[in-house]
């Protein structure tokens, strides 16, 4: 284990270091025998960049896996960063300093911040080079290669990463067990299904996903899980439990949840949507 002030690091594969952040957000550092990919940039509360610096002397080359508030942090420290042309928009939309560093502070949620954070802490936002990305896509870093796999529905622009080698996939918030979509950034459920569909096809190449939140490695069938949901939503037979969602929007979970979003049934995936990005029986 190797922490800072604001960030925690622990390997979890020989070349593979999971980092998290205030907020519980995760990033994923991989090095290759020529170079390194930071999936994702946290929340931009403390210098992740010089944190990188002390995990590795390679060259680091920057993805996000959408344009959330708690993964496009250090974008505007490196200053370039490979993402999907439709988040783009999401990723600026989410630089406000403020709502960063309020993310941040929601750690305290789960569990004591190890520091209080200040504005003072937080990467200025400015210019981005953006670089697209999209699905089939390789990230080759000498020896260890990613592919890109498009899966919107938590965001239009959001992919995932599998390594086939190691036989896992770097998932973002695609397919979690918090998946929110609900948002105007958001697929419809219908569409959320569709790309699962797809994503389902990759099953038999990995046998695990790490992902943007929960410090732990999902099963493969938490996408059936999900898709289980997906056709419950769409026939109105979920629990449609009323929410508020991070954005003070209204939303609706479709399994019952305790505090720290486990469903109560002891189910995996839970999904969180907006009832006008559906089509329900109870509401044609």
């Amino acid at each position: 284990m190797y922490e800072s002030k604001f960030f925690k690091a622990r390997k979890i594969y020989d070349n593979v270091t999971l980092i998290t952040g205030l907020g519980g957000e995760q990033a994923f550092l991989l090095e290759g025998s020529e170079k390194a990919l930071l999936i994702d940039g946290l929340s931009g509360v403390g210098s992740l960049k010089a944190f990188v610096r002390e995990l590795t002397e390679l060259p680091v080359t920057l993805v996000n896996t959408h344009g959330h508030v708690d993964h496009i942090g250090a974008d505007f420290e490196y200053k370039e960063v490979y993402l999907a042309p439709d988040d783009i928009w999401l990723m600026y939309a989410h630089s406000d300093m403020e709502m960063r560093l309020g993310f941040a502070k929601s750690g305290a949620m789960f569990a004591p911040l190890p520091t209080e954070p200040k504005l003072s802490d937080v990467t200025v936002p400015g210019p981005v080079k953006t670089l697209p990305i999209k699905d089939g896509d390789i990230f080759d870093l000498g020896g260890v290669k990613l592919e890109v796999i498009a899966v919107p529905g938590h965001t239009r622009g959001t992919v995932v990463f599998l390594d086939r080698d190691r036989r896992v996939v770097y998932s973002g918030d695609a397919c979690n067990r918090n998946t929110l979509v609900y948002g105007e950034e958001s697929t419809s459920i219908e569409e959320f299904k569709e790309s699962l569909l797809r994503f389902k096809k990759f099953q038999p190449a990995f046998d695990g996903l790490w992902g943007g939140h929960g410090g732990a490695l999902e099963q493969p069938e938490i996408i059936d899980s999900a898709i289980t949901l997906c056709d419950e939503i769409m026939a109105g037979t979920d629990d449609a439990v009323e929410a508020v969602g991070f954005t003070g929007k209204a939303c609706w979970y479709a399994k019952e949840k305790d505090q720290y979003y486990r469903r109560l049934d002891g189910g995996t995936a839970n999904i969180a949507y907006s009832k006008e990005r559906i089509w329900r029986k109870d509401i044609q």
